[in-house]
């Protein structure tokens, strides 16, 4: 049952990345595409290098955040505790979800790094040629402020192991692959109203990834009750 869940988030994480097509546009199209024409790529290596870079990042998020659980866990009494653990990070997805669709009571502010200093790498990356330029662009694409990227991030810290939170992560980045890779052609063909029911779709992936998180919780403190009782 553990191992169909695990396979189940997967399909939730890519399923938030692939719905998320509108969102991603949105918030990173026009900024990929200006990049791009800074960057003057003329092959399609550096678009490669740039995404290729960008999902690498989100696999070692996936790293970290699920080294961070399996230390929470493992650490003295909080050991037994691994499934508030995974009710917390539930919630915490879900509460993500909901700002995604603009109904959360609170508004997620927090990113992996500075967003200043983001920006000031981001646009001095096009400065570094084509190949390396691309591979700094990415990696610094795969640490902006996106609840989307946050909420699976939290999820990856009830990874059963540091494999499988990189491989959520990777699921998630593969799902956002076909709207980045051809987020130069896209941008702005797909309307406001198209873009706002696609984010729609990747919240409820959302809010449906923090709910499956918060019954594997539930289940696994019943287990545990149930063995020490």
């Amino acid at each position: 049952m553990i191992a169909l869940t695990t396979e189940f988030s997967y399909g939730l994480a890519f399923m938030t990345g692939l719905l998320g097509s509108g969102h991603c546009l949105g918030m990173c199209g026009g900024l990929v595409t200006g990049f791009f024409m800074k960057l003057g790529a003329r092959n399609f290596a550096p678009y490669l290098a740039y995404h290729f870079s960008r999902v690498g990042v989100y696999a070692v998020i996936g790293l970290i955040a699920a080294a961070l659980g399996t230390v929470l866990v493992q650490t003295g009494s909080f050991g037994k505790l691994q499934g508030l653990l995974q009710i917390g990070a539930g919630f915490v997805v879900i509460l993500l979800g909901l700002d995604l669709l603009g109904v959360s009571p609170i508004r997620n502010s927090l990113g992996f790094a500075p967003l200043a200093w983001l920006r000031r790498q981001f646009v001095a990356a096009t400065q570094r040629g084509p190949l390396v330029g691309a591979t700094i662009g990415g990696a610094i694409n795969g640490l902006m402020p996106c609840s989307m990227t946050m909420a699976v991030a939290v999820k990856a810290t009830t990874a059963p192991s540091l494999i499988d939170g990189v491989l959520l992560m990777l699921a998630f980045g593969a799902g956002t692959l076909p709207s980045m890779l051809a987020a130069s052609f896209l941008f702005g063909k797909l309307g406001v109203k198209t873009r706002g029911w696609l984010l729609k779709g990747a919240a409820l992936f959302v809010i449906a990834l923090g709910v499956a998180t918060v019954w594997q919780g539930l289940r696994y403190t019943s287990a545990m009750q149930r063995l020490i009782g």
